[in-house]
């Protein structure tokens, strides 16, 4: 024992005797038990908290790739009078430096029909070249083809569209419009049919489900804007610095415009997904406080049955300190390894989502996460660096903290009272 008191810290002795105060003896299996449940405590809250923020981080990455894809960083209208020199006013706009491009659109809500259903969608005209340019439609052509898009009559539209109205490629969709001719009994609805020249799958329902894209000419007769447009969409390199491009393309329009960007057009969905997901860590981070909570208990459980041990080491020489270290390495141990085994579960969690999520749907015969109802067709997760180092800090700093206690309780017993009272 005169080695043990002499030994320098973290020595072989305490580490030998916290791995034994782990190990569970049958008179103290109650104590072995409520630690078990602090270890599962812990790493099912640090897998729920890392699982729980990368579907989130998923959630938003997809959704701002697919709506960014789609729809303009920027959004350019008219101000004063309307868009008739949209050619110019595009090709000035789609030069200035960071801008990748700038297409005229033509926007009106119509009804989309056919003989066996029929669906409210957003009708997008544009030119074939700018519909070519972008990459989530170009790039997810599940049928048909977008190449001599401005000639002819035809559309494209998208795959849960074409499901719901029964459509294929070279059917005739049929679209209604409520601003029709002029007749002297008033506006008539506009009704024409038009040949599907090509279907797309981006990923997101609302847009398979609610977009039509139209030739730009097309879709000036088709809504009365001969000779206009509706807006000029700009898409740019760096839509996080989005406001450094405004003034100079206001200075390249040489008009008045209104100019929208996308931050604007999506604050207030965007805003609820960042409050959904503080208020998420906020309840998931309880999760763990529990769980050191459950280790401060486990650990002065431990110390009050320890205490003759205790009070037989202090009298052949182990020293406050040795006698401290030993009870912060036991409770660190199980913050330790349940840490590490929830950030395994979560990680393994996490690359496995979609295929467990199909797992589930199959096994419960529900279908989880509805695309109609969460936008995406799939359930997307993305883990962050520093999100997932900040969710083991906090988990390691707690479980530590609540170490802190039981292990100065146990440093500061008195071993003649101890034995005494034994």
């Amino acid at each position: 024992m005169t080695e043990a008191a002499g030994a320098r810290p973290f020595s072989a002795f305490e580490w030998m005797l916290s791995m034994r105060y782990l190990r569970s003896r049958r008179r103290e299996g109650f104590i072995s038990f409520i630690a078990a449940i602090s270890f599962l405590s812990l790493m099912l809250g640090v897998a729920a908290l890392i699982i729980v923020m990368a579907v989130m981080n998923g959630f938003r990455k997809e959704l701002l790739d697919k709506i960014l894809g789609l729809n303009g960083h920027m959004l350019i209208q008219p101000i004063d009078s309307p868009l008739t020199d949209w050619d110019q006013v595009a090709a000035r706009v789609s030069r200035v430096e960071g801008v990748r491009l700038a297409e005229p659109v033509v926007q009106g809500q119509a009804l989309a029909s056919s003989p066996f259903n029929a669906n409210g969608v957003l009708v997008n005209g544009i030119r074939g070249a700018d519909l070519a340019r972008l990459g989530s439609i170009a790039t997810n052509i599940r049928q048909g083809t977008i190449d001599g898009f401005d000639q002819g009559q035809g559309v494209a539209i998208g795959v849960r569209l074409a499901n719901q109205l029964s459509l294929q490629v070279g059917d005739r969709l049929t679209l209604v419009s409520p601003r029709g001719a002029v007749t002297p009994m008033g506006v008539t609805p506009r009704i024409k049919p038009y040949q599907v020249a090509a279907i797309f799958e981006i990923g997101m329902s609302e847009y398979d489900s609610g977009i039509v894209f139209m030739p730009l000419p097309e879709a000036q007769a088709y809504f009365n804007r001969s000779g206009d447009v509706t807006a000029i969409e700009v898409f740019v390199d760096d839509p996080d610095r989005i406001d450094n491009y405004k003034k100079p393309i206001a200075d390249a329009a040489q008009r008045p415009i209104y100019q929208i960007d996308w931050r604007q057009r999506n604050a207030t969905f965007f805003g609820a997904l960042q409050v959904e997901r503080n208020v998420m860590f906020v309840i998931l981070t309880l999760i763990i406080l529990v769980a050191a909570l459950s280790i401060l208990s486990a650990l002065v459980m431990l110390v009050k049955d320890k205490t003759q041990n205790i009070a037989v080491l202090r009298t052949m020489g182990v020293s406050q300190g040795a006698v401290m270290r030993v009870f912060l390495m036991v409770g660190t141990a199980i913050g330790v390894i349940g840490t590490t085994t929830g950030f395994v579960v979560g990680t393994v969690f996490c690359a496995n989502i979609e295929r467990l999520r199909q797992f589930l749907s199959w096994l419960t015969s529900t279908e989880l996460f509805p695309p109609e109802l969460y936008f995406l067709s799939r359930l997307p997760a993305e883990m962050d660096v520093g999100e997932t180092t900040a969710v083991v800090v906090l988990a390691l700093t707690l479980s530590f903290l609540a170490t802190l206690y039981p292990s100065w309780r146990a440093a500061r017993l008195d071993p003649v009272e101890a034995l005494r009272s034994e």
